[in-house]
């Protein structure tokens, strides 16, 4: 029996074609051009997928997620979207969709996440896996790390800097601010402090607070009982009570009202909540990590953001660097990435063009490392051969080109100290060409010309 797939888009013509399109591929297809008429069909029929524009006429496809996910929580959600809405939809893959697919559509790339989507409902995984960009493959929320590939830290003073910090602060109970862009890997920073603690063996709990809407906050953060308001069908579990023992990860936490600061901070300075509809305190042992890429000293000049919660997060702070300053992690993080798209998507692609290394290396990477992963995971789905060109490249990524080429250590050597200072990252790197190139800040071709230049002995 062919898996069933509801198409949910008020753009008729192109419903049309990715229905003609995925029932030539076998399935059977529904088409529905509102959020109204899909909660309608979703109350009498069954599906296996959804694939779900965010912007709808009559309600967002967040909204029409939740809705699914109550109703049947086996169908998978896949929402469709444009560049400029991709936090919206990494905020619902953390509610609890299984993906989402940039517009315009790539034929083989939404056939392949729903191949995957209609696997993971027919071989459930246990364990909720990171959906953020970090600079370390999937992990689980909970107590248990489950890497596939090794740990990855990079070579740059920055790197170096980020994980002196890491290892600093992480036995302490100290709480934490993380400080950074979008996309630069501070859930990574976290749950990397979490693991190096004296907690690890307890939960990591992550929160979007972005994502939680006020009415609901008291609920999501210290739980409730069963019948305490309308829609309250069954007890739940709040954020602060299952991270017992553990640490709490407030992601953008910047974007918390102003009356759920107020109950955030009588949490945190009384490590006891009470949920909602109860008369019992919970005692609660908990550390707490924030994130945000606003400046919270600005928020709290303007009286958006308490100035005694600020402090209270704020014992210890780390910056996250964005991406572009750290040049000589960029190709590091490249290939790590690279070898992560080959594992899911089943592919061997061995390497990039020069073009695409040089591009890289010149890029600005304003999504930072969680743009570097989608593009590159993309661009390996859409190779035929065994290396990724230019032309598989995102078209973004040549209209933001920065002006300026990448800085390289050579500009601070004359032309009589640069055979010494390659001799010296050769001898560091043990002879190996690309990782001296990657300390030079330079690429492999240029390392290679320098060498016969200066007809260094190998």
């Amino acid at each position: 029996m062919s898996s069933k797939i509801l198409v949910v888009d008020d753009d008729i013509s192109f419903c049309v074609m990715l229905k003609t399109f995925l029932e030539k591929k076998g399935f059977n297809v529904h088409n529905v051009f509102s959020a109204k008429e899909a909660e309608s069909i979703l109350e009498n029929e069954f599906f296996d997928v959804v694939l779900t524009d965010i912007r709808l006429p009559d309600k967002d496809g967040i909204e029409l997620l939740q809705l699914i996910k109550t109703k049947s929580f086996p169908t998978q959600v896949i929402l469709m979207t444009g560049y400029t809405e991709i936090k919206t939809a990494v905020n619902a893959i953390k509610m609890g969709a299984f993906d989402y697919v940039g517009k315009p559509i790539n034929p083989d790339e939404i056939l392949h996440t729903i191949n995957q989507a209609l696997s993971k409902k027919a071989n459930p995984i246990v364990t909720q896996e990171e959906t953020e960009i970090t600079a370390t493959p999937s992990k689980s929320k909970s107590n248990a790390q489950n890497n596939t590939f090794p740990f990855v830290k990079g070579i740059s003073d920055h790197s170096g800097q980020l994980h002196d910090y890491i290892e600093l602060v992480a036995p302490t109970n100290m709480s934490v601010l993380i400080i950074g862009d979008s996309g630069t890997g501070k859930e990574y920073i976290a749950h990397s402090i979490h693991v190096q603690s004296k907690r690890m063996d307890k939960p990591f709990i992550a929160v979007d607070c972005g994502a939680i809407p006020k009415d609901l906050a008291s609920s999501e953060f210290f739980g409730h009982l069963k019948g305490s308001f309308t829609g309250a069908f069954n007890d739940k579990t709040g954020h602060f009570e299952a991270a017992n023992g553990g640490t709490l990860f407030l992601d953008e936490v910047g974007n918390l009202s102003y009356e759920v600061q107020i109950q955030l901070l009588r949490a945190l300075q009384e490590r006891k909540i009470k949920p909602v509809g109860s008369n019992n305190e919970i005692a609660v042992d908990i550390r707490v990590i924030a994130a945000t890429n606003e400046d919270l000293q600005e928020a709290v000049k303007r009286g958006d953001f308490r100035e005694d919660l600020y402090h209270r997060l704020n014992e210890f702070s780390i910056k996250a660097p964005r991406l572009s300053e750290r040049k000589n992690d960029i190709l590091i993080f490249a290939n790590y990435f690279l070898e992560m798209a080959n594992h899911d998507l089943e592919k061997d692609i061995q390497g990039f063009s020069q073009p695409v290394t040089d591009l890289f290396l010149t890029y600005d990477w304003p999504g930072n490392l969680r743009e570097m992963k989608n593009i590159i995971k993309r661009s390996v789905l859409l190779t035929r051969g065994d290396i990724v060109q230019k032309e598989v490249l995102p078209q973004e990524m040549f209209e933001n080109l920065t002006q300026n080429k990448p800085e390289s250590e050579f500009q601070l050597y004359s032309s009589k100290d640069e055979e010494k200072a390659i001799v010296e990252a050769l001898e560091k790197a043990k002879f190996n060409k690309t990782k001296a190139a990657q300390l030079l800040g330079i690429d492999r071709k240029t390392l290679y010309n320098k060498i016969k230049l200066y007809n260094i002995d190998l």
